[in-house]
């Protein structure tokens, strides 16, 4: 057995990226429709980009440009140009699209043509500097500025940018007896000399409108002022070809109920480079197939375009050997199966019993089968035997074990951040919970409200890891809601919406949480500290000088002088059902555990700006969850037996290319914990784990694990232990997903091939190895033994021919190379793929 190869080829595995295949034409069959199917313009400088799409089935198909002719029918009220619609007169005209003998028409309102509007800071200055990146953290939006000149990024704070531009050094920025030779407009229009480069054509619209501005005063921002609520971006979902080019355009609303195009202003991001790509106008590129989104940024707000681009197959669906037809068993298979059609794609077929079995044990307990279960499980001829391996998997202690590891991962348990009892209590805490099955809301609300002694009530222990109101803050929206806020601590969010001062009313919610006691002397202190909540006391938005109103993210604010503890109210809004953040966040946690790829990619990066693969399925198990009351077996169960978790591994001709919307089970390397535990359970030898490591090469000894404690039951992720290091074990010091690797690395395979963890369990006396030589000695017959080493170590039976030849292999009982020759066999199949990952 090459164990280098075996290994090298898992990397491969794990690092390739595929291709895409070309498109299929899409439907011939369609109408045209113009969006937005609703245009109203209210001031002269109003205007309107529309697109003309294909449409079938009120799916949108791709843009129409050839042969596209566009006409208003009242140019006195309105004219289009390029596909944008301007304002002429006050009245309604309609805009007509018309390519062959196809039609479609919009209205248009046209209001406020008898007044100037004057162009506002906050509506039209700060949407052209965000644009052309003025504000950007690389320009004049850094810490410090640039050239002495500072802007807010992305504008978060409009007052201080009106300071900065209007009064700052005596007002030298502003010319208002000749706006257009101001230095605001001299400098990026590089008039005079600008470090930045050309950044404002001085034939621009866009400088016009700032020029505009100063002509008419450089009115101040207001507190009054309407403010952008939500984008509406269109299309905002489009079945598109290969090749194709899609322009989007964008409608802001406002708080006082209008709305107006935005599309210049807009900032544009793709979610996909392979599925698309857009440029700063918001045309994008369709590049292959699958799907992905465009993102667009304004005003601190986001709005998305999905776009879908169905995969090429050479033969058809139909013709394709090994194809999985089954009827869908649940609602995760309808969904599924809806969007493999919709994608072209076909499922590859069941999975073997063998593969089922080996699969759950690991996806759902953290361990492989032993050698009886395995025997027992494939020798079951009932037709439900695989419905009943899943409810014995989730009522095993086992599933105890694995679930409090997985929920000790999120909550940072580590001996370097807290001491040893009360480590061991909050991890009781976690274990307990798991083991009654506690509704994870139930959990969350009982960790958030937590007060009293560390070593008492673990759950208080969350706040001795996050000590400020502001780490409270961000480690309970990672952990809770898997969202990270942290860069609104400082400004407003650059990709999500989350603002500077939404941070600051959310940290202030825990500005009374207050500890007393020292947790005891050193390191072998118990941690003992007795968490309250005091009366008064309130956190400063550093930027204000002043307190913001504690308030949930998107949450009603709560009383400044209430004298009751607000985390009870943030809990509540927590975990309750109509929390958009809360049920989804666990949802696509435990999916990913199970079917290795979360419906959200990183599993804990929920940003607006980081869509679902499959945005409805996404929906499907968040309510799932919420109408089970947030038992999350329930959500187990229904993965565990739907179609698309038991389809085969191994790809079919038409969904080689795919690796996000489940045709098949995606293979991967068993985390470093479950790993180590199986490599323990083939051999027969356990590991000790009798030492903490804190930073540096300072240890100490525990004697909190006894022999036989598996790698999955350490609650401490400080305890020393080379493998579990070298395979990627998360070490917690964060609240992200991100620490734990499963990248296939050099200093794996040199472990593997020479380390000790495998090689002396193999060697040792009292190992599996050991007792297979006796009884072989014994006399069990080669063919047997064969079959007992792949029982254990793959859980299935090896094929005829790989059972003849290695039976071949085998030297005579009681030979100077028998020993071995079969710890060569078990070493052999312990560095394979099929041993290593998850398949």
């Amino acid at each position: 057995m090459n164990m280098r190869l075996s290994f090298f080829q898992a990397a491969v595995a794990l690092t390739a990226s595929l291709a895409g295949l070309n498109s299929p034409a899409l439907a011939e069959d369609s109408s045209l429709a113009i969006l937005p199917q609703k245009i109203e313009l209210r001031s002269p400088s109003d205007r309107q980009l529309i697109i003309v799409q294909r449409q079938s089935s009120q799916q949108h198909l791709g843009q129409v440009t050839e042969s596209l002719t566009l006409e208003s029918n009242d140019s006195a009220v309105a004219t289009i140009e390029d596909g944008i619609v301007k304002p002429v007169g006050n009245g309604t005209a309609t805009i007509t699209a018309k390519v062959g003998d196809q039609h479609a028409a919009v209205e248009v309102v046209v209001s406020g043509q008898e007044k100037s509007t004057p162009y506002s800071f906050r509506g039209d200055v700060l949407p052209i500097l965000s644009k052309r990146n003025c504000n950007a953290g690389g320009c004049h939006g850094a810490l410090a500025g640039k050239g002495g000149f500072r802007l807010s990024l992305n504008g978060y704070d409009p007052e201080s940018d009106y300071f900065n531009i209007v009064k700052q050094d005596k007002g030298r920025r502003i010319e208002f007896a000749a706006p257009e030779y101001s230095l605001l407009l001299n400098k990026p229009s590089t008039a005079v000399p600008h470090k930045g480069g050309l950044k404002l054509p001085r034939d621009s619209e866009d400088f016009q409108v700032l020029a505009d501005w100063i002509a008419h005063g450089a009115v101040p921002p207001e507190s009054g002022d309407a403010v952008t609520e939500r984008l509406e971006v269109f299309p905002e979902a489009s079945l598109q070809e290969i090749g194709a080019t899609q322009q989007f355009s964008v409608r802001a609303h406002y708080s006082d109920g209008t709305s107006r195009d935005v599309t210049r202003w807009v900032r544009w991001s793709s979610t996909n480079d392979t599925v698309s790509q857009v440029n700063d106008e918001g045309l994008a590129t369709i590049m292959g197939p699958g799907e992905g989104a465009i993102v667009a940024w304004y005003d601190s707000k986001l709005a998305i375009a999905r776009t879908t681009v169905p995969y090429a197959l050479d033969a058809d669906k139909s013709a394709i050997a090994g194809a999985d037809d089954r009827k869908p068993r649940n609602f995760i298979d309808e969904h599924i199966d809806a969007q493999l059609k919709r994608l072209n794609l076909v499922a590859s077929p069941d999975c073997t019993d063998a593969e089922f079995l080996r699969r759950a044990y690991v996806d759902t307990v953290g361990r492989i089968p032993t050698l009886e279960e395995t025997r027992n499980y494939l020798a079951d001829t009932s037709e439900d035997k695989r419905d009943k391996l899943i409810e014995k998997l989730l009522e095993s202690p086992e599933f105890v074990d694995y679930w409090s590891y997985k929920w000790s991962d999120i909550l940072m348990l580590n001996g370097t951040l807290l001491r040893p009892t009360a480590l061991k209590t909050y991890y009781q805490w976690i274990h307990g919970h798991v083991e009654k099955n506690t509704p994870w809301d139930h959990m969350v609300r009982e960790i958030i409200t937590s007060t009293g002694e560390s070593t008492e009530n673990g759950a208080t222990n969350f706040f001795a890891l996050n000590q400020t109101p502001e780490e409270m803050t961000e480690n309970a929206s990672q952990a809770f809601m898997s969202l990270s806020i942290g860069c609104a601590k400082c400004h407003n969010h650059p990709l999500e919406k989350w603002t500077n001062d939404q941070y600051y009313a959310m940290a202030n919610i825990f500005s009374r949480v207050k500890a007393k006691g020292w947790g005891g002397e050193g390191r072998n202190g118990d941690g003992s500290r007795t968490l309250y909540v005091a009366t008064s006391g309130e956190l400063v938005q550093p930027r204000t000088g002043k307190p913001q109103p504690p308030t949930p993210l998107d949450g009603e604010p709560m009383a400044f002088d209430s004298p009751e503890d607000r985390r009870i109210k943030f809990a509540q809004w927590l975990t309750s059902p109509n929390n958009p953040y809360f049920a989804r966040a666990i949802t696509n946690r435990v999916w990913a555990n199970f079917y290795g790829v979360g419906l959200v990619e990183e599993v804990d990066d929920l940003r607006i700006s980081n869509p679902p693969s499959n945005g409805a399925l996404f929906d499907a198990a968040t309510q799932h969850v919420v109408d089970n009351e947030f038992d999350l077996k329930s959500l187990m169960r229904t993965i565990l037996q739907s179609n698309a978790y038991q389809r085969s591994s191994k790809p079919i001709a038409g969904n080689e290319a795919e690796s996000r919307f489940y045709s098949r089970y995606y293979p991967r390397r068993i985390m470093a914990e479950v790993l180590h535990d199986a490599v323990v359970q083939v051999t027969g030898v356990p590991s000790k784990f009798d030492t903490v490591a804190f930073p540096g090469n300072d240890k100490q000894k525990t004697d909190f694990y006894p022999e036989g404690t598996k790698a999955i039951q350490l609650y401490d992720s400080a305890v020393e232990n080379y493998f579990l290091s070298t395979f990627g074990r998360n070490p917690r010091n964060i609240v992200c997903e991100c620490e734990r690797s499963s990248e296939p690395t050099m200093v794996q395979v040199l472990h593997i091939s020479n380390g000790n963890t495998i090689n002396n369990k193999l060697q040792s006396p009292q190992g599996r190895v050991e007792k297979l030589l006796q009884l072989r000695r014994n006399g069990l017959s080669d063919e047997a033994l064969v079959d007992e080493i792949y029982l254990t170590c793959f859980s299935r039976y090896p094929t005829p021919d790989k059972r003849r030849e290695l039976v071949q292999f085998l030297p005579p009982v009681n030979s100077a190379e028998e020993r071995a020759t079969i710890e060569d066999l078990f070493w052999g199949l312990l560095s394979t793929r099929e041993f290593l990952f998850n398949h």
